[in-house]
């Protein structure tokens, strides 16, 4: 394995071992050929691109992840109910983490410093030492929370890397995305880790570029409308949209239903049947 680190991140290149560029997919089309081509849907001579490598989120879509801010938000909630109701509390949260991204970052060590900030705010100062320290505690303890796989991620993560070459595309802390994705028990099967410090078009293109044959034979699978598949979508890829019901408030986007490359799926489980149309 060689680890790489790079302005946008960190990458890890090879998990699966030496890459073979004689790799085919399923329908006979060597992934490291540019373009791989097949026939159109309507069978006549018109050459299409087919999607050679598959970019999958981390949180949410293999494994769980906000279920675990939200219920650390409830224990914030309670923690300062004497000096805010809860949906100013949730309001000045959300502020502060917005603000405090271009400083620290996704994941949990920004949402524990978005809290200290925003109790200090909501006291007026006054905020006291064993609140800091349960903020502290709680996120702590999200740190230190055992993975739980989503249904069906095992087995669309495995289908995929048989047939395409498979990456892992995720952003947040690093200690915290590595500690999960070891937890995980499926870092074997990706060709390559991105761990990056936001999910942008350009960031897209460059991974894509890098591990692959480009945007244009790429799909990206992720919850994030905002994060997973708006960006993809913009650097010409394909983007498979897998709903997970519970979502950060800066990750809000519109879908964009009426793009041909969009597509959503109720569950993984649905992703092997749309790597054979594309």
């Amino acid at each position: 394995m060689v680890a790489t680190d790079v302005l946008r991140g960190v990458h890890y290149s090879d998990l699966k071992g030496q890459y073979n560029p004689s790799f085919q997919s399923e329908k006979g089309v060597s992934a490291n050929a540019n373009p791989a081509l097949s026939l159109s849907p309507c069978g006549d001579t018109e050459l299409v691109k087919k999607v050679t490598t598959v970019g999958f989120d981390a949180d949410d879509t293999l494994w769980h992840n906000e279920q675990f801010f939200k219920l650390t938000e409830a224990r914030f909630a309670e923690l300062l109910r004497d000096y805010a109701e809860t949906d100013h509390l949730m309001e000045r949260l959300v502020a502060a983490e917005r603000r405090n991204i271009g400083h620290y970052g996704f994941g949990i060590k920004g949402f524990m410093l978005s809290m200290i900030e925003t109790a200090i705010d909501v006291t007026e100062d006054r905020v006291p030492g064993r609140i800091i320290r349960e903020i502290i505690e709680a996120g702590q303890e999200m740190l230190s929370h055992p993975i739980e796989l989503l249904p069906h991620a095992r087995e669309a993560v495995e289908a995929a890397a048989d047939t395409h070459r498979i990456l892992l595309i995720t952003k947040g802390d690093l200690l915290d995305q590595e500690r999960k994705l070891a937890q995980s028990g499926l870092g074997d099967l990706f060709d390559g880790v991105e761990i990056v410090s936001d999910k942008q078009t350009p960031v897209y293109e460059e991974i894509f570029t890098r591990h692959g044959d480009g945007a244009a034979q790429a799909l990206m699978v992720g919850n994030s409308m905002k994060s997973d598949i708006l960006p993809v979508l913009a650097a010409g890829g394909w983007a498979a949209y897998v709903p997970h019901g519970l979502a950060w408030a800066l990750e809000h986007a519109d879908p964009p239903e009426s793009h041909p490359r969009y597509r959503e799926l109720p569950d993984l489980g649905e992703l092997a049947a749309l790597l054979q149309q594309v």
